[in-house]
């Protein structure tokens, strides 16, 4: 998949683009931009478009756009969780030492004479130390310098970066969106499932396309079948091995059963509900047993469990509700 860097085209949020662009036309253009909104919806994207209008950079094609897309423009400084090496992953944070060239960086004259840019791709992810250098730099913003912090989870971040920030907040992207973002990046024997995994991506391009490269479609069903309940002994373990055979198989079954769990409850939730001693208590339960499957789930994961044992665990409590 093109990385945001690269990409030429901003999908489903022309509201929001049109928002900053009315901010930097009237030339009051404020120092920091908080980008929020689930994972996967373009976040990233919008922050590095936003960072081409102000470079001067919208042509792709151009000597300056091309440097934006290979990283080497001197006026853009991109920051986000670094990869660790041993374990080959992202790492859990965003630490101090990945911040703190943004200092140097700002302390310079901008090397082709306009803004110079900051991005902070997955801001909820900075510790302590490096949210505190954050927030010291919004205390006294540089002139000429724009800040772009992205972030799925504002709630994590110091309420004095919220309240330094003026906000965009980018909704889930309409189904028209996905299958266009879709459409252009997936394989051509994969574009005959984007239609399934569309209505699972509740408006998230990155989730829809981990759902087509992580056998999604197939999990989903396997799901479908579970939430239609009966499932004895003999169907839980089949339902378990088909689950084995798939790659990322537990993360990716867990992730969708509990979304159909979770929506399940909301639509209980929605009906009329009788008081007293027939009251349905069935949402009330449902809410339970999703507890009980993400605490299986992070108990499985961060203590090495066997997960054959925690799907068919799973699957008995499904069956029981």
């Amino acid at each position: 998949m093109t990385a945001p860097r690269e990409r030429t085209q901003l999908h489903g949020h022309e509201a929001a683009w049109r928002q900053f662009e009315s901010v930097m036309r009237s030339g009051r253009l404020h120092h920091a931009w908080l980008l929020t909104g689930a994972e996967g919806i373009g976040k990233a994207t919008m922050a590095f478009m936003m960072a081409r209008a102000l470079l001067d950079a919208l042509d792709h094609d151009s000597p300056v756009g091309r440097r934006v897309s290979a990283g080497t423009h001197a006026d853009l400084l991109v920051v986000a969780r670094a990869m660790d090496e041993k374990n080959h992953r992202l790492r859990r944070e965003i630490v101090g030492d990945d911040v703190r060239p943004i200092g140097a960086f700002l302390r310079r004259t901008a090397a082709e004479g306009g803004w110079r840019v900051v991005i902070v791709d997955g801001a909820e992810y900075m510790n302590r130390t490096a949210s505190n250098a954050i927030l010291k730099i919004l205390e006294e913003p540089p002139r000429g310098a724009i800040l772009i912090l992205t972030c799925a989870a504002p709630g994590r971040l110091l309420p004095t970066i919220r309240s330094r920030c003026r906000t965009l907040d980018l909704g889930p992207l309409p189904p028209q969106a996905l299958r266009d973002i879709l459409h252009d990046v997936v394989e051509e024997e994969q574009r005959h499932d984007i239609a399934k995994v569309i209505p699972l991506a509740h408006g998230s391009a990155g989730r829809a396309l981990s759902l087509l490269r992580r056998n999604g479609v197939k999990l989903s069903a396997l799901v479908d079948e579970v939430m239609a309940g009966g499932t004895e002994d003999m169907d839980a373990y089949r339902i378990a091995g088909s689950i084995a055979e798939a790659e990322n198989g537990f993360s990716v079954f867990f992730d969708l059963l509990c979304d159909a769990i979770s929506t399940r409850t909301r639509e209980l939730l929605r009906q009329p509900r009788h008081e007293g001693p027939v009251r349905d208590r069935r949402p009330e339960h449902m809410a339970r047993v999703w507890q009980d499957l993400v605490r299986l789930r992070a108990e499985t994961e961060n203590f090495n469990l066997d997960k054959q044992q925690a799907l068919l665990t799973a699957l008995a409590r499904v069956n029981a509700i």
